[in-house]
């Protein structure tokens, strides 16, 4: 029998450091968006999908 198992579990030397308190969420739901502000988020999405991306080229560098 081989113990290459048992001596994986000990394979770290430090244990593993405790989650981030940002990481949960500890207060107030956030706010809901008002009508306006999705309008506006959904048109800026639309614009930023329709702009065309630029181009970088090995000769402009």
């Amino acid at each position: 029998m081989s113990d290459t198992n048992h001596s994986a579990d000990h394979s770290l030397a430090y244990p593993e450091p405790p989650a981030s308190q940002l990481w949960h969420r500890h207060g107030p739901r956030p706010r809901r968006l008002t009508p306006e502000q999705q309008r506006r988020n959904r048109e800026v999405l639309l614009l930023a999908q329709r702009r065309p991306r630029p181009t970088t080229t090995a000769e402009a560098a």
